[in-house]
């Protein structure tokens, strides 16, 4: 695979990227709800394969992957709690969707704070959400990065290919906000999906087929195929990278702020549903690919080259390996500009809006000047993850756990709007700062307190915090009630009438 073989096809590309992005445009959007949310207009397929390609990201492909050569079939396991855990988008989505549409709210920390009325809540959320999720950008940057470099042996460097990720995100953020970045994470889904299924089969083929491949796992890699297996998973590793990624749905407002996106509740279904068939071939063909590597290469100086090596083998047509890298580095992408627009959106309308208006005061900050602070919040988060990628830290997928075991901060607070009543707003804060705080320091100190990594404690730590703060504390009715008589109103609408 030559390089300039990659650079025409990154041209291709971008080239059907920005007609795409270009032709989604309805119009400007003026409005947040229209820039962040495409106007709640989404249709079920598209909102599908958006989901898909922001979850499944260079995580998947590169980072799960890469956990299957170090740690064996145990990152199977890892996975399939994360597919567990969409099980929550079925329980929370509709009720993210009613209140969304009745109060018109942008993203999942306006939400909270409404719920909990309390503009503290809603800043504390936003800035640990940013805490959090700047260095899974940056993931995201180094998975490009990585594989760029791998791929090409270093003709193209680390840091070229962070850099072009960079500023192909916030082109597409631009064009036309969300609705570019859904669009275009559609093709990319489409053209991933196809390709890496298509690589994987070429790939045991090449091996001698899927007996040959385990066969020559159970001989020379026996432990790759056992739990914990050569050492990477334990009982106690497994359960602090699985936890935070069970919530993952509900924690990363990146992902819960697509609960506000579909036109209808059907569009909704269909949303999970078409996520789940994705993700589950996804899940098995990143797997495989990691065995497939561990076989072909078995002493590959990083986990994280088991998929370019693979790529720029002989097992892999050239043409057909670079279509694949660039969906893998168009998923990565797609992760990207959705977390910077999440995240610009919470700045804006959570942090500055708040920060601009009075204590017992309705906003008084405009739509069209919170679009304009997101706007331009949009490039400060990129550099911010770009200079955080270029510490080239090892193991993509343990440092998407890490900032996920911060995010799980949230999760009390969200289950606790939904489905208790007695949660109150000094609970809800206490629990995100606290457990923000607690698990930063945990990271710092060597992420293990008892034996017990910061992936188990968030979560523990996080609900102890919302729970006995908010027992002895008071709710606020009046906010309380009336975001739980919405959800009661919006979902009966919804509801066949019984006939007569």
């Amino acid at each position: 695979m030559t390089e300039s073989l990659i650079w025409w096809s990154i041209a291709i590309y971008l080239l059907v990227a920005i007609g795409i992005a270009i032709l989604s445009r309805q119009g400007p959007a003026e409005s947040m709800s229209g820039y962040f949310l495409g106007n709640r207009q989404m249709n079920g397929f598209v909102s599908a394969l958006s989901y898909s390609a922001t979850t499944y990201s260079a995580f998947m492909m590169v980072g799960l992957a890469g956990l299957t050569y170090a740690g064996g079939v145990g990152a199977l396991g890892f996975e399939i709690i994360y597919f567990a855990g969409v099980s929550l988008v079925a329980i929370f989505g509709p009720k993210f969707w009613a209140v969304g549409k009745k109060f018109g709210f942008v993203t999942p920390s306006e939400m909270l704070g409404h719920r909990y009325n309390s503009k503290h809540v809603a800043i504390a959320v936003s800035i640990a959400s940013c805490i959090f999720l700047i260095p899974y950008s940056a993931v995201q940057l180094a998975g490009v990065g990585y594989l760029l470099q791998g791929i090409t042996d270093g003709a193209i460097t680390f840091t070229t290919g962070v850099v072009l990720a960079t500023v192909i995100a916030i082109f597409f953020s631009y064009i036309a906000g969300i609705r570019s970045v859904m669009w275009t994470d559609s093709l990319q889904a489409i053209m991933m999906i196809v390709a890496s299924t298509l690589v994987a089969l070429m790939v045991i083929q090449g091996l001698g087929g899927f007996g040959a491949l385990f066969d020559t796992l159970a001989t020379e890699h026996p432990q790759s195929l056992t739990v914990p297996g050569p050492g990477l998973f334990s009982f106690v590793t497994f359960l602090g990278l699985t936890i935070p990624w069970f919530f993952f749905s509900l924690s990363n407002p990146q992902v819960s702020q697509r609960l506000f996106m579909p036109s209808s509740l059907r569009s909704m279904r269909h949303m999970l549903i078409g996520f789940l068939v994705f993700g589950f071939i996804y899940t098995l063909v990143s797997v495989l690919w990691g065995f497939s590597a561990l076989v072909a290469f078995p002493g590959l100086e990083s986990a994280d080259l088991a998929t370019p090596t693979l790529l720029a083998s002989t097992h892999v047509p050239p043409v057909l390996g670079v279509i694949v890298m660039i969906g893998i580095m168009a998923a990565a992408i797609s992760t990207i500009d959705s977390i910077m627009l999440t995240l610009a959106s919470m700045l804006s309308r959570d942090v500055y809006a708040n920060l601009k208006t009075n204590n017992n005061a309705k906003s008084n900050v405009s739509e069209k000047r919170q679009l304009l602070v997101g706007k331009c919040i949009v490039p400060v988060i990129a550099l911010m993850a770009l200079g955080f990628a270029e510490l080239q830290l090892d193991l993509i997928a343990v440092l998407s756990v890490a900032a996920s075991s911060g995010l799980v901060a949230m999760v009390p607070a969200i289950i606790g709007a939904f489905y208790w009543k007695r949660g109150t707003a000094i609970g809800a804060l206490a629990s995100v700062v606290g457990t923000s705080t607690f698990v930063l320091l945990m990271y710092a100190t060597g992420n293990s307190l008892l034996g017990l990594p910061a992936g188990i404690w968030g979560i523990v730590v996080a609900s102890v915090l919302f729970v006995g703060i908010s027992v002895v504390t008071k709710p606020h009715q009046a906010s309380r009630d009336a975001f739980f008589t919405a959800i009661a109103e919006e979902l009966a609408k919804k509801r066949p009438k019984p006939i007569s």
